[in-house]
């Protein structure tokens, strides 16, 4: 279930407060912090981003 465009407009990163991409794929929802030196992927569990640090995926 893809997010409003709206709503991806104004969500930022926790860690660093950068804009989110969703990057999201069949199996795997989730959104992607831009920043440069950031990175974390956020899961989105049924429809509802989860911005919270310790939930989120690290870069490989």
């Amino acid at each position: 279930m893809p997010l409003e465009a709206g709503l991806l407009e104004i969500l930022a990163c926790p860690a660093c407060h950068s804009p989110l991409d969703d990057r999201s794929t069949a199996d795997t929802p989730e959104l992607v912090c831009t920043g440069d030196d950031c990175g974390l992927a956020y899961p989105v569990r049924d429809g509802i981003p989860v911005l919270l640090v310790d939930e989120a995926r690290r870069p490989a």
